[in-house]
């Protein structure tokens, strides 16, 4: 679930809240770091466990108005195809499931129901509910696309939801998108006959992500003087306080990946610098960051300190 690039954004983040001095003693931060990458985990739970709220709600919205004293025919025998959606029921009876959200404590639809009724009232009101409804009965790929049409133009564009996650944790906003977009991933590439297992992907993809982001956070932090003297050397036309935070931090870290990620291929760094930096930073940083780490490519290989392994990593 977690991209390179998401990682690199996570270690820029801390680096640059930290903005210290090198030290040995940086386990609090890098315990931060972890820690923030760990609870974009708690948000891809929530925003599933957000989906399976709805469902029940749904379903009482069917028993409160079949109860009614003088409940219509319709609603004496509604439409049930929403409440047993089948990707729907997978989510509800996963067990599997069920004691991640409790091993992570996810219990914030309890409390804050109103956002539970704001999503369900948005699908009720839309017309990819009311298509879906036209037949009582439909097959598993049918369940399947109304879902992911329902997450994509419903609940992940949600501006009330936005603003929830983001009172709730500042640093969602920024795994929101990543986030999403694996749960259309999965969304898209549930079967019927697929594993219980299917909807708890894994935060990194193997432990080399892992170690990736602890080496790239240590070495940036304990290295700082030394990558800012490289930088100093190739911005001498530069007032260094017209220089962005942000913009120095990510040099660092593109000079700190040259030196010590042999397998990373230099052009794979500086894109993701650059693509970061579009995001993060100034209109021109990317210019301005593409100068320098090129410049820097050019002069290690010309002094033979690139140590790359592999054909094509230069």
């Amino acid at each position: 679930m977690l991209s390179r690039r998401h990682i690199r954004i996570k270690v820029m983040q801390v680096l640059y809240a930290f903005n210290g001095n090198e030290s040995d003693d940086f386990s609090k931060d890098q315990k931060f770091l972890l820690y923030s990458i760990d609870n974009m985990y708690n948000l891809y739970l929530l925003l599933i466990s957000l989906m399976i709220e709805v469902q029940k709600r749904a379903e009482t919205y069917l028993e409160k108005s079949s109860a009614k004293y003088l409940a219509t025919e319709e609603e004496k025998n509604p439409n049930r195809k929403f409440v047993n959606n089948q990707v729907l029921a997978m989510l509800k009876d996963s067990e599997q499931l069920q004691a991640k959200l409790e091993q992570h404590k996810i219990t914030n639809w309890e409390l804050d129901t109103e956002y539970v009724e704001i999503i369900f009232k948005e699908i009720q009101a839309s017309d990819i509910y009311k298509e879906y409804l036209e037949t009582k009965t439909s097959d598993f790929n049918t369940d399947r696309n109304f879902i992911v049409d329902v997450f994509k133009e419903i609940i992940a564009p949600n501006n009330k939801l936005y603003d929830y996650l983001e009172d709730k944790h500042l640093t969602w906003l920024d795994d929101l998108p990543t986030v999403n977009t694996s749960i259309l991933k999965l969304l898209r590439k549930v079967k019927k006959d697929s594993s219980s297992f299917h909807f708890l992907p894994k935060l990194y993809k193997d432990i080399e992500d892992k170690e990736f982001a602890i080496k790239l956070f240590k070495k940036t932090l304990l290295n700082q003087t030394t990558l800012t003297e490289e930088i100093s050397k190739k911005t001498t036309n530069w007032d260094s306080e017209r220089i962005a935070s942000i913009d120095l931090m990510l040099l660092k870290m593109g000079i700190c990946e040259f030196q010590n990620f042999p397998s990373i291929p230099t052009k794979v760094s500086i894109n993701e610098y650059l693509e970061i930096s579009k995001e993060y930073s100034t209109p021109k940083s990317s210019v301005f960051i593409n100068g320098i780490l090129d410049k820097l490519v050019k002069e290690y290989q010309a002094e033979g300190k690139l140590n790359k392994v592999g054909r094509g990593l230069m």
